[in-house]
């Protein structure tokens, strides 16, 4: 497990060989949640509207970056963290 950033008091994590579609995970409180890096959509879980809006907000310019960090999470190397 990788914390690859923090973004408005949500934690964003990535896992190594995680199961496909590329994907990131987002702890909050007691909220857990899975966000999709292509379609920045959640796809499993759940947050307050406010920290889902400034996750996708944080991930939209830098989906390209987040593609990168789950290959290389896949090849069990850190990623290390993603401004």
């Amino acid at each position: 497990m990788a914390l690859i950033a923090i973004v408005d008091g949500t934690k964003l994590y990535m896992y190594g060989n995680d199961h496909p579609p590329p994907h990131f995970h987002v702890l909050f409180a007691e909220h857990r949640a899975v966000i999709d890096i292509k379609t920045l959509k959640l796809s499993r879980g759940d947050l307050p509207k406010s920290k889902l809006r400034a996750v996708v907000k944080w991930a939209r310019p830098r989906r390209d970056k987040l593609l990168e960090a789950w290959t290389t999470m896949q090849a069990l190397l850190d990623p290390g963290n993603i401004r």
